[in-house]
């Protein structure tokens, strides 16, 4: 360790500030939010007023209200959880536990793979009630939720032997890097890290999604030429035109690519094809090859590996001082690595500060949503974008009616009423 630069007792005050802060701004934003979709419950808004009815206008309100009881719990509870890993001492009382135990017998790398582990297993442990919640209880009272309970065991035992076989070794290899790279060990971390984030994208279409859902080529051959065309047109290529079986797990629907440079794949949900004719999913389609053609994809690659560079940096110097670890209530190790102890702190720290840039990023999302749509106006008929993003928003039960300082904090989309007014503006809608 350095010479404390950084003060314990400034690292425990920095905190709880951030903590209090964030959980205030929080459920203020929660609260207005609650009150405002409340409010205009009882009408649809004026521009909604004939495409939808009352009855979905106000399921869309009770649902949002539901999520954001619910997200007000979870949000305390996970607060409760990070006081207690660390002011409390629950990570200092793990890591003795486990430099006692198993330390001998496992070596310094494998120890620290340990505490990883452990502390993933308890943290997990302890949010399953409120998954377990959020989906048979929340999600399945307001009719989105079709997983059986078997599914989602099935979905928890992929989840936790992806986690292993692909978590495991990349782990591995930024704690060795911490312990062997020297003081520039987190530049190193970053190209393993970036490496590893840009692999995901090139095998998760065609090794990892297809072990949680099916994925049909489109069969549709009338969509299907009028797709083809359309990316033609866009002088867009991808690997082929899938529909996926999200209709097992959920009632939502969505359209998305996938996948990196060649291996870019369009996959529609069975859900989203159900219920929007051709023009509108040739539409919402446009509307994705949007962020293609103005590089919003890779403008979020590049910032996302710029933030994390950052991260990586900051983490380089927070692990050398004394006082990040005793100011976040733990002991640092005198005979074993405390590089898994640093990137445990910095892991549930750093979220504090980063919920104060949402605001910023959502803002620039919102930007982005808008010049989507009005690349798809130019592609497609807009008017199939405004019916499809109507459809949309009822089946997902979106709320029509969002308080505007939420919307500013929180919503990466805009929310339906600018969003379609935006596409009323558009030369190429059609009334």
């Amino acid at each position: 360790m350095n010479t404390p630069i950084v003060p314990a007792d400034a690292v425990t005050l920095a905190l709880a500030l951030l903590l209090v802060a964030s959980l205030l701004v929080k459920f203020w934003l929660a609260s207005r939010q609650v009150r405002h979709v409340a409010q205009h419950r009882a009408q649809v808004p004026a521009p909604f007023a004939d495409t939808i009815t009352l009855e979905s206008h106000q399921r869309a309100a009770d649902y949002t209200i539901a999520k954001l009881r619910f997200g007000m719990v979870a949000t305390a509870v996970s607060s409760a959880v990070l006081l207690g890993w660390t002011l409390l001492g629950g990570l200092d009382a793990l890591n003795a536990w486990l430099v006692e135990a198993w330390l001998p017998s496992l070596g310094p790398l494998g120890y620290q793979l340990a505490l990883l582990a452990a502390f993933s297993v308890i943290s997990a442990v302890i949010e399953l009630p409120l998954e377990l919640w959020n989906t048979f209880r929340l999600e399945q009272r307001h009719g989105f939720n079709r997983m059986t309970l078997k599914l989602w065991l099935g979905d928890q035992v992929k989840g936790t032997l992806l986690g292993v076989a692909i978590g495991g070794p990349i782990a591995a290899l930024i704690l060795w890097l911490m312990g062997a790279a020297g003081s520039l060990w987190w530049l190193w971390a970053w190209c393993a890290w970036t490496g590893f984030s840009l692999l995901m994208m090139v095998i998760f279409p065609t090794l990892i999604a297809p072990l949680f859902n099916k994925f049909q080529p489109l069969q549709d051959e009338a969509l299907k030429s009028r797709v083809e065309g359309l990316m033609q047109r866009c002088g867009f290529a991808s690997k082929g035109l899938f529909v996926m079986d999200g209709s097992r797990r959920s009632a939502h629907g969505n359209a998305y690519f996938t996948g990196l440079g060649a291996a870019k794949r369009v996959v529609f949900f069975d859900t989203l094809l159900a219920r929007l004719n051709p023009g509108e999913v040739e539409a919402v389609l446009a509307h994705e090859l949007g962020h293609f053609k103005h590089k919003h994809v890779l403008k979020r690659m590049i910032s996302l590996f710029a933030i994390s560079l950052g991260a990586f940096a900051l983490l380089g110097w927070l692990s050398q001082q004394l006082g990040f670890y005793v100011g976040l209530g733990v002991r640092p190790n005198l005979d074993a690595p405390n590089d898994a102890l640093a990137l445990l702190l910095f892991m549930m720290v750093v979220p504090l500060v980063g919920f104060f840039a949402a605001p910023l990023m959502a803002t620039f999302s919102r930007r982005d949503e808008f010049q989507a749509d009005a690349y798809a106006c130019a592609h497609a008929q807009g008017s199939d974008l405004a019916r499809a993003l109507v459809k949309l928003y009822d089946d997902n039960a979106s709320t029509l009616t969002p308080d505007p300082l939420y919307v500013r904090f929180y919503y990466s989309h805009p929310p339906a009423s600018e969003r379609l007014a935006a596409l009323r503006t558009q030369p190429a809608l059609i009334p």
